[in-house]
């Protein structure tokens, strides 16, 4: 295969890496399908290339028989009708071709997740499990080729000066896409390894775990739980996307420890909360309640850095940061890092007018900084009265310990049709739970029939406190 339109001179060095990759294939593919999702739409053509990092080795093309009918959409998109695919192979006629073809190499694709996707639930729907390697073209591209308008095929090879004559073929594509791998080798200096997602490799997993359920995770955000073959909990975690981060321990080989935990794991649930607030909350109790083995080996102290007040010789208000460790006294509230802390203070230093000095952002033995530039009001060389000051800086530590405040936080919900709420009232953590969108048009004093009660607790509190420093006031309701 002769990329024409090329104009990157391989280096003595990219040619040697090239060399060095050239063992490796791609199996570059494209298919069309006769449309809806990953798990419903069946395949009516795909094409295959195999390609070496330089030219195309060999291909596979086939019209497939979906055996149902392709809605005339998609035929118009396609130009595959019912008629041209009556009398082609089905699927399970050609998949002892695609796993032969396939085999020892990457899988690619423009948009992975869908054709991947798509041959696995044909594999599935015959009993074998069909996993490569896979690389994303997209992904790659948007990496090595960034500020693009578009990554949609069609737009980015018209930009890249790319052939695609025939698009929503599975040849043309396929072709195109190989032509635009082979772009995004040379960029990368002839190494794309960084690209290749590792699949599952089911002999390092435990033998009862059920790997259907892997492909019916959801991308969302929730709390999973990994359980042994004696039944007991040993893991729990949270994520924005389930899915993406429970693959991530089943692939895990960095470490000593998370290996161990992935071959231990014998069934896997989750819960969808839709909020990442109440996903962290619901995983501090659950620790809290069970002390799963492995948060327990695995667990760091998220929040070692706490914001303390004291009085000083002139009776105003100082803050200091210090390690959890170091003190006795309860902090006002912490921080997983110390730059953390210090860009909380930075916002409240104008937030609430402070002092950097009096806070402790800009030690000198006389007048801060922001005092010359008319942002300090003058508490660091006395100008401004302790009362006064003080008043301010009392202010911010009220709002963080939410000490009688009545108020609801408004997240997203587990579907498109209710909102999570969390309740404080009186100061105190009350619960979650979830309301229906309508629901909301009622006065927030009635909120509380949704609300699941829960006990408070120091971490809870320490979750909250770090949700409202950070919070949006519109997902804050008072009553």
């Amino acid at each position: 295969m002769y990329f024409a339109h090329l104009t990157i001179k391989p280096s003595k060095v990219i040619t040697q890496l090239l060399v060095i990759f050239a063992s490796m294939l791609y199996a570059v593919t494209d298919i069309e399908t006769t449309g809806g999702s990953t798990r419903s739409t069946k395949i009516t053509e795909i094409a295959i290339f195999l390609f070496d990092g330089e030219r195309i080795v060999d291909e596979y093309i086939q019209l497939i028989n979906p055996e149902c009918n392709i809605p005339r959409f998609i035929s118009q998109l396609t130009g595959i009708t019912d008629e041209m695919v009556q009398d082609a192979p089905k699927f399970y006629e050609v998949a002892k071709e695609i796993v032969q073809f396939t085999k020892n190499t990457v899988f690619v694709a423009h948009n992975v997740g869908f054709d991947y996707n798509v041959i696995r639930q044909e594999f599935r729907s015959l009993g074998f499990d069909f996993r490569r390697e896979y690389l994303c073209t997209v992904r790659t591209a948007r990496y090595s080729i960034p500020n693009q308008p578009s990554y949609s095929l069609g737009k980015l090879t018209k930009a890249l000066n790319i052939q695609l004559e025939n698009h929503h073929r599975a040849a043309s594509d396929a072709r195109a896409t190989a032509e635009l791998l082979h772009l995004l080798i040379n960029i990368n200096n002839g190494d794309i390894s960084n690209f290749i997602e590792k699949e599952i490799n089911p002999k390092e997993l435990h033998p009862l775990l059920d790997l259907a359920i892997l492909d019916t995770l959801p991308k969302q955000t929730g709390v999973y739980r990994f359980y042994n073959e004696e039944n007991q909990l040993i893991y729990i975690g949270k994520s924005k996307s389930i899915r993406t981060r429970v693959l991530q321990h089943l692939k895990n080989n960095k470490n000593k420890k998370g290996v161990q935990m992935r071959q231990e794991i014998a069934r896997i649930e989750y819960t969808l909360t839709g909020s990442e607030l109440i996903s962290l909350i619901h995983e501090s109790d659950t620790i809290k309640a069970y002390k799963p083995i492995y948060n327990r080996a695995l667990r760091k102290d998220k929040f070692n850095i706490g914001l303390y007040d004291y009085l000083d010789g002139k009776n105003y208000l100082n803050l200091t940061l210090d390690s959890v460790k170091n003190k006795t006294s309860q902090p006002i509230t912490t921080f997983a890092t110390k730059a953390d802390a210090q860009r909380f203070l930075e916002y409240n230093f104008e937030k609430y007018q402070l002092c950097q000095k009096l806070i402790g952002l800009y030690p000198t033995r006389g007048a801060c900084f922001q005092y010359h530039t008319k942002q300090c009001k003058g508490a660091c060389i006395g100008e401004e009265s302790p009362e006064d000051y003080n008043l301010r800086v009392q202010t911010m530590i009220d709002r963080l310990h939410f000490e009688c405040d009545n108020f609801f936080i408004i997240e997203n919900g587990r579907t498109k049709f209710e909102k999570s709420l969390v309740q404080i009232k009186n100061g105190s953590y009350i619960g979650y739970g979830y309301i229906p969108v309508e629901h909301l048009l009622l006065p927030a004093s009635q909120w509380s029939e949704f609300i699941d009660p829960h006990k408070e607790n120091r971490d809870t509190r320490v979750i909250l406190q770090g949700y409202l420093r950070r919070g949006d006031a519109a997902n804050i309701k008072e009553y």
